[in-house]
C-alpha cells in the first residue's frame, strides 16, 4: 500500500481469530481486533485524529501557531503528540501524574511538554470544583483559550470516530453479520460506546460487556466503576454488564495473547481477552450442538511500553526475583472490609490530637496532590512504594500507630488489612481518604 502520509494508515486494522486450542470454547469463535496496529500503536490514534483534525486544519496555517493540549497520561498523548508535531505545532500533556515511566519518557522524546498538576484523583472529576485537573479543563474550555483542547472526556468526536470506523469494520470482516458479544474496556468510553452503538443498530441483539479496573487497582488505560461515572462519555445504558478485572488478570491474559498467539498484546488488551474469556465460558457451557455464537474484543496497545509496569507486579516473568515478603495484591476486597480498622473524619482528628504516642498518619497519594493539601504532620509515600517497603521492611516500627490515607479510602483499606495480618496492632485506614476528610472540613495545609 502506498500512502502519502502515514495519518492514511489509521484504521484497516486486523480481526484475528484465537485459535480454539488457546481459548478453549466449543460454541464460540473469538476475534481479536487488533487496535495496537494503528501507526502511532493504539486504538487512540482513530479519535485522536477525529478530535485533532478540525482544530489542526485552522491552526497549522496561522502566523503564531498553536499548543494542542490534552488531559491524558497515554496513547491519546502520544498520537496527539505526533499529530500537532506534523503539523507544526506543539503538543502539552497534562495529568494528575504519569504512572507509566516508558510512556512518560517517549512523550519527552517526541517533543510534549508534560505537566503534571496535584489532582486528587486520576480521573478528571468535573464535581469537585477546587480540583487543579478540574479548574484546569474549565479554563480550556472558555471562549479565546489559547490551547487547541481536544477534550476527549466530553468530545462526541471520540465516540464517533469508533462509529463510522472500527464498528463498521468488524462487522465488514465478519462478512456483514455483527458478532453475537463485544468485549471493550472502558477508559474514556468512547471506542466501547461508538462500536457499540454501530453494532447494535446493525443487531439490536449484540450484548456488550464493559471491563473496568478493580476499585483498589491499576491497569493502564482503564478507569475503575467509580472513575467511568465521572467521564462524560460514559453512558451505562451502553453495556449489559459491566465488571472489573484486576492487574493480574490482565498480566495472565497478556502472556496468553503473546506467547500463545503471537499477539504483542499490552495489560489492556490481557484484560479484555481474560475478562472475555471468564464471562464466555459460562456462555458456552449453556450452549449445545450445532450452536455457534461470535465474540470480538479489542486489543488496544502493545507490550513494549509496560515493561516497568510488569515487571513491579510480576518481576519472575523478566528474570527477576520476587521482593521478599507480602504485597497488597494479595488482599481482596472482602478481606479488607472484614479486617481492617476504618475511621472517619472526626474520629481520626480525635485521635491524632490525643493519643500517645501521636498515631504516624501515611498520605499514599503522588506528591503533586499531597503537596498541594495533606493533613497536617503526615508523611508521603507513594502508593506504589508503600508496597514496595512492605515487603523490604516499613519505616517506622510495630509500636508505632498509623492512620492511612489516600484519595478515596480504596487502597488505604487493604493496605490496612494487609498490615493488620502482618501483625500492627493499631493500623487504621482514613474513611473516604483525603476527600472523606475535607468534604467533613478538616484541616489541610499546603506544602
Amino acid at each position: 500500500m502506498r500512502y502519502d502520509s502515514i495519518i492514511e494508515a489509521i484504521g484497516n486494522t486486523p480481526l484475528v481469530r484465537i485459535d480454539p486450542s488457546v481459548h478453549g470454547l466449543r460454541h464460540i469463535d473469538v476475534y481479536a481486533k487488533l487496535e495496537m496496529l494503528n501507526p502511532f500503536g493504539s486504538v487512540k490514534d482513530r479519535p485522536a485524529w477525529h478530535m485533532a483534525r478540525p482544530l489542526l486544519a485552522g491552526a497549522a496555517g496561522s502566523e503564531e501557531g498553536g499548543t494542542v493540549v490534552e488531559l491524558s497520561s497515554g496513547n491519546t498523548a502520544k498520537a496527539l503528540a505526533l499529530l500537532a508535531g506534523m503539523h507544526g505545532l506543539r503538543f502539552k500533556s497534562v495529568t494528575n501524574r504519569m504512572r507509566v515511566p516508558e510512556i512518560k519518557d517517549l512523550l519527552l522524546l517526541l517533543g510534549a511538554e508534560i505537566e503534571e498538576l496535584p489532582g486528587r484523583s486520576e480521573c478528571l472529576d468535573p464535581t469537585d470544583t477546587d480540583d487543579p485537573l478540574t479548574l484546569f479543563h474549565q479554563a480550556l474550555s472558555e471562549p479565546g483559550s489559547a490551547y487547541l483542547h481536544t477534550d476527549q472526556y466530553y468530545n462526541a468526536r471520540n465516540v464517533e470516530a469508533h462509529a463510522t470506523g472500527t464498528g463498521p469494520e468488524i462487522i465488514k470482516d465478519l462478512d456483514g453479520d455483527a458478532p453475537d458479544w463485544f468485549i471493550a474496556c472502558v477508559g474514556t468510553a468512547g471506542s466501547s460506546t461508538g462500536v457499540a452503538h454501530v453494532l447494535r443498530e446493525h443487531n439490536p441483539d449484540v450484548r456488550v460487556l464493559g471491563l473496568v479496573a478493580d476499585k483498589s487497582d491499576f491497569i493502564p488505560g482503564i478507569r475503575t466503576i467509580d472513575e467511568v461515572h465521572q467521564v462524560g462519555l460514559f453512558d451505562p445504558t451502553t453495556y449489559d454488564a459491566i465488571q472489573s478485572v484486576t492487574s493480574q488478570d490482565a498480566i495472565d491474559g497478556m502472556l496468553t495473547l503473546i506467547r500463545r498467539c503471537g499477539l504483542l498484546s499490552g495489560p489492556t488488551g490481557g484484560a479484555a481477552y481474560h475478562g472475555a474469556l471468564r464471562q464466555l465460558r459460562r456462555v458456552d457451557a449453556e450452549l449445545s450442538g450445532d450452536e455457534r455464537q461470535v465474540a470480538v474484543f479489542v486489543v488496544c496497545d502493545r507490550a513494549e511500553s509496560y515493561l516497568s509496569y510488569v515487571r513491579a507486579r510480576r518481576p519472575d516473568l523478566l528474570g527477576a526475583r520476587a521482593a521478599a515478603g507480602p504485597s497488597v495484591s494479595l488482599v481482596d476486597e472482602a478481606e479488607a472490609r472484614r479486617t481492617a480498622k476504618v475511621v472517619g473524619a472526626a474520629e481520626a482528628e480525635r485521635w491524632i490530637g490525643e493519643a500517645d504516642p501521636r498515631p504516624l498518619v501515611v498520605d499514599l497519594r503522588g506528591p503533586h496532590a499531597y503537596a498541594a493539601l495533606h493533613i497536617e504532620g503526615s508523611m508521603n509515600i507513594v502508593d506504589e512504594v508503600f508496597d514496595e517497603l512492605i515487603r523490604t521492611g516499613l519505616p517506622f516500627s510495630k509500636s508505632r500507630p498509623v492512620l492511612l490515607a489516600c484519595p478515596v479510602g480504596e487502597k488505604s483499606v487493604r493496605y490496612a488489612a494487609l498490615l493488620t495480618r502482618m501483625g500492627h496492632p493499631d493500623v487504621r485506614s482514613l474513611a473516604g481518604g483525603i476527600v472523606g476528610w475535607r468534604d467533613a472540613g478538616a484541616p489541610l495545609v499546603r506544602e
